[in-house]
Formats: structure tokens, sequence, C-alpha cells
């Protein structure tokens, strides 16, 4: 949302005389322009202090002159306490919506899986609404899409109806979800009530988070099918372990008991991402990001704590239909989260821990959240911004005479050495040209020697180029600093190369996201971008898609070449493990897709043999 220019007609605010008036306790301060519109809602534990820091000479945030430049009048309201006006604020923000908060919207109820109660044949169904009594509700979930996939693989595992009543009671015949074994047909009687009502018990078993004991149950059932030579009802059961084990391996689980919600936040761009990681009874049941909008040029890496604080008061406050769990982790500190507990606290009843120094499992979590919050943003920041401006800033930051139309951008990924790959993508003014992607194995030079690699590709590259078989680029962007940067000007000398601009990307000396160093040709010495600069985010995406699309080259070319024996062959791994491993996970597959600490869970596997076997059988 675009905001007017202040009136330059109208009469500048008394700072100085509103502040020696304003009262020292705590309270709310709304701030109105020129035309009686509200502009910003605040609270403060010292409205004098608070309301002072926006009239001081200097030191202002561009967010922070934006506002203070339209203010025209400020009204303040005392509160008791700080959690008074927390509350006060947030109810102020959602009755006003003004221009200047970091507004969230976000106003759905959750859904539920729920088991329908007093059915012979009980049905699996989602459920979102008014709770039932004795209809068994699991939840909530955080979104429509979690509820939909966990049906999904309960359906696929556990084979339960989701039909209505009104289809299940007429039918005669099996349907299409029998037929391709969704469902076991007890409208027609082709399951027992005792059998129907056990694929119940398992499926909320799974809901309850209880999967380590279903599987052991179901491992019990397995053995005793097949000790009785019903070798299709036990292949039945290694089929629901096996699509367990998969779950489980996709999830990091804590006990089994946890209730966490992990908050994540991510800035690029002038844009913020806050990505909320849904942990119930130790599983993950979904996702959501937020992107909190505001009427000011968004320049959130100013302040990541009032963000946050923002955010989790208008998500935790104004939503009471919410599903809270005690902890909250948080990937950046906010200052002042008391004040927002006890706040909550009054509101719900319920107090809420924050945590943001994280160890073990619940850093897993939060390294899943930050990596999400990531890639969420980065993907909105691609499809939010026009690739062609940010061509246009490119050439007006290097002072080129023309429109540069095509960028490449080369990269070298290896693990100490082994299966080294280069990469090299294409942009164009539409963005990733991925159909003139390359990908580059090296051969032939010393392990690590980045240099040589980076050599051999633009070689090979660029070769081919000169042949006719493909288009050049305006500008060769190089994942490096000046010893790569000089190593690609020598290679594009000898090839005749003389029409590209070859720049090199330098991480700078922070080594974060925001302050690369461009390394210019031909000696002309160095450059560094502002961390809003379009030009800039252009050549971090570039630069990261390299980086990206080398490590996945990378990845392929050692998994190939590390692919090895099968369960049989790994020594110190007999008949007995064996036994227990197949038993444990039901399958091959699924003992190679597990981790080393789910191999150590099992029976007669140690430590030790766990990594033995998880080196022998995985790719990673």
């Amino acid at each position: 949302m675009s905001l007017p220019s202040p009136d330059p007609s109208a009469q500048p605010f008394d700072a100085k005389g509103f502040l020696k008036q304003v009262s020292t306790q705590s309270g709310i301060y709304q701030m109105y322009a020129a035309d009686g519109k509200i502009l910003y809602v605040g609270k403060a534990k010292n409205l004098k202090s608070r309301l002072g820091s926006y009239f001081q000479s200097g030191g202002l945030a561009p967010k922070t002159r934006a506002l203070v430049s339209r203010i025209a009048r400020v009204d303040v309201t005392i509160t008791a306490t700080e959690t008074e006006a927390l509350l006060l604020e947030q109810n102020l923000i959602k009755q006003q919506r003004p221009p200047y908060n970091i507004l969230l919207r976000d106003d759905k109820s959750y859904p539920y899986i729920m088991f329908t109660s007093g059915d012979e044949f009980p049905r699996l169904a989602m459920h979102r609404g008014v709770k039932r009594k004795g209809v068994r509700y699991f939840g909530p979930f955080p979104n429509v899409g979690a509820v939909k996939s966990s049906l999904s693989f309960l359906q696929k595992t556990f084979r339960l109806r989701q039909c209505e009543d009104s289809v299940f009671n007429n039918r005669t015949r099996p349907c299409l979800q029998h037929q391709i074994n969704r469902c076991t047909a007890p409208c027609v009687g082709l399951i027992s009530r005792e059998d129907y009502a056990a694929d119940i018990r398992h499926a909320e078993m799974f809901l309850a988070g209880k999967s380590d004991t279903l599987v052991k149950e179901l491992a019990d059932l397995m053995e005793a099918a097949a000790g009785q030579l019903e070798f299709e009802q036990a292949a039945g059961y290694r089929d629901q372990i096996a699509a367990l084990k998969r779950v489980q391996a996709q999830q990091i689980i804590e006990g089994g008991t946890a209730d966490v919600d992990v908050i994540a936040l991510q800035q690029q761009g002038g844009m913020a991402c806050v990505h909320i990681l849904y942990i119930r009874q130790g599983r993950i049941l979904g996702s959501k990001s937020h992107y909190p909008k505001s009427g000011i040029s968004q320049n959130w890496s100013e302040d990541s704590a009032e963000l946050l604080e923002a955010f989790l008061s208008q998500y935790y406050l104004n939503h009471r239909e919410r599903s809270m769990p005690r902890l909250i982790l948080l990937s950046d500190a906010v200052p002042g989260l008391e004040a927002l507990g006890e706040a909550i606290e009054q509101q719900s009843g319920r107090r809420l821990l924050f945590q943001t120094e994280l160890r073990g499992q619940r850093l897993q979590w939060m390294q899943l959240a930050q990596k999400a919050a990531h890639e969420n943003l980065s993907a909105q920041l691609s499809s939010k911004q026009n690739t062609l401006q940010r061509f246009e800033a490119l050439q007006e930051v290097l002072n080129l005479s023309s429109l540069p139309e095509r960028l490449e951008c080369f990269d070298i990924s290896h693990s100490h050495g082994e299966s080294t790959v280069a990469s090299c993508v294409v942009f164009d003014t539409s963005g990733p040209l991925k159909s003139d992607y390359r990908r580059f194995n090296i051969d032939g030079v010393t392990g690590g020697d980045d240099y040589a690699a980076l050599e051999q590709a633009i070689r090979r590259r660029y070769t081919r180029l000169q042949k006719g078989e493909g288009v050049l680029p305006d500008i060769l962007l190089i994942d490096g600093g000046k010893g790569q940067l000089r190593r690609a000007e020598e290679v594009l000398a000898e090839l005749a190369v003389n029409d590209v601009l070859t720049i090199g990307v330098a991480k700078g000396t922070t080594r974060k996201a925001g302050f690369e160093t461009l390394i210019l040709p031909d000696r002309q010495g160095e450059m560094t971008l502002s961390g809003d600069s379009p030009a800039l985010h252009l050549i971090q995406h570039i630069r990261d898609e390299s980086h990206r699309f080398a490590i996945t080259g990378h990845k392929n070319r050692r998994d190939k070449t590390r692919r090895t024996s099968r369960l049989e062959d790994i020594p110190g791994v007999g008949a007995k493990r064996r036994r227990e491993l197949l038993r444990h996970f039901g399958g091959l597959q699924e003992i190679r897709q597990a981790s080393v600490a789910d191999l150590a869970k099992v029976p007669l596997i140690s430590k030790k043999t766990a990594e033995d076997i998880y080196s022998a059988l995985n790719t990673e």
C-alpha cells in the first residue's frame, strides 16, 4: 500500500511542547495525520520515554522518519499495567488497521480430524467449526492441506472409510476406493467389526503420537500372521510398518509428546517472512508462512525484534480460537516478552514460555523452519519484484551503455575434493533460463583445486559457445574473489572471448548476505552495493541459484560413486541382526532411508553397527 506524502502546508507537530506534559505511566499512544487518519498505534511502559524516542535529533530508522514527518496529533491512553496496554494496543490495531503498523491477516478457524461416534464402522473425516459431544477429535491442524495429507496417509495405511453415511448405507458392492486398496469395504461386509475397530485404534494411536508403540504392535502381528502361514495378511502389516517408518523419517520426534510452535524470521530484499512449524504430540503437523505487511518501505533488517514482537502479539492475542502450545521457540531474541506472556495468560488462562537458546531436537526444528522461511521468501521475492527492473538497476550501477540481457554465473562444489562438479546457470530479463543451465563433471585436476576446476569448466563452456553451440552472455559472474576472477579472465583471453564483462562476487568481510563485494574486471577495483539494491538482489539470486545447482550435481555424482552393497554384505550384520532390522522397518528400502539414530533403536544394533549400516546402504 502506498502512502501519501506529508502535506507541506500543514503546521509541524509541536513535539517539544507535547513531551513536556505527557505522562510517564504505561499506556498506548495513537498518532494521527493532518487529515485526521490514524497512522500508528503503539504501547509503552513509560509513555514519555517511548514517545521522546520518536523526536530525537538523529539516528532514526527510515520507517520512523517517514512516520514522524506525517504526525499532526498524538493521543495517549493511560493504563494500569503494561499488560493492559498490550491488550488495548492489539484491539486498536485490529479495529483501525493503521498503515504504519505491522499487519497480520489470518483469521481462519483451524481444522481437525474426527472419527464419527455411534457407528458400527466409524467414518474418518475432516471437521471445522463447533465440536460435538461423543466425537473423537485430533488436532487442530495448521491448515486444510495438513489435514488432507494426514487423511490420505491414514486411508492408504489403515484403509478406513471416508464416505458419507448416505453413501455407506446404500452400497451393494465395493466402490472404487476398495478397488485401489484404500478401503476395506465395511459397507458390504468385507471386514469384520472387530478387525475394523483394530484399524481405527491403530489410526488413533498414530494421531496421538504413539507411532513407536504402534510399530511394535504391528511387528508382532506380522510375525504371528507369518507363523500361521497367512502371508497376505503379514504383507499387509509389513506395508503398514513401512508407511509409518517413512513418516517417522520425515519428522523429528522429541519424546512423542511435545507441543511446540517453532517461529523463524527471515529478511531479504526489503521483505520479511515469518514461518511457523506446528509440532503436536511430537509430530510435525504442518507449517505456514506469513508475510507481514506495512505501508512503508519495509527495511525490516533495522529491527527484527520489533517485527517479531508485533507478529507474536497479533498472532496469539487476536485469535482466541487458535490452538496454543505451552512452548514457543523463536529464531530471534525479543525483549519484553514477559508482558506478552501475561497478556496471553490473562486472556486465555494459558501461560506461554518463549525460548531462543536451542539445542538438540529443538534446534533441528528451528533449522527446518528457518530453511522454509528462507526458501518461501526467495520465491516471494522472485514473484513480487520485476526482473527487468533488476536488470535496469544493474545497468545503472555498472554504468553500462546498454541493458544486459543475459547473465551467466559459475560455481564449484565438492566434498574435500571428491566428485567435483561445476555449475553454470543462466538468467535473462525474464528470470532463470533453466533450459540453458549446464553442469560439468570435473576430472584430471587436484582434488580441492577450485581454480583449476573453474578453469576447466569455463574452457569447456566457452569453447562450445565460440563454435556457435549457444549464446554468449553479456555479463559473466564468478562466485569467488580476485583469484577466481583473474583465472576466468585468463581463460577467456586465451579463447578470444572479448565481449563478455566478467565480475567476481565475493562474500565480503562479514560473509553475510547483503554485504557482498563486487570485484570489477581489469583490476578496476571493488564495489559494494547497499543491502536494498535491486541490482544486488539480482546478483544474489543468480549466485545462490548457481550454488544450489552445483551442490545438487555434486551430491548426485558422489552418491552414484558411493552406492554400495546390500544388507547381507555388511560386516557384523548377521542373520539375527538382519531379522531385527527387517522386523523393525518392514523392508530394505525403509532401512536405506533410516537415520543412524533410527537404526540404533533396533534391538541388537549398537550405535557403531548403525553407523556401519548407514554408510553401506545410505546415499547420504
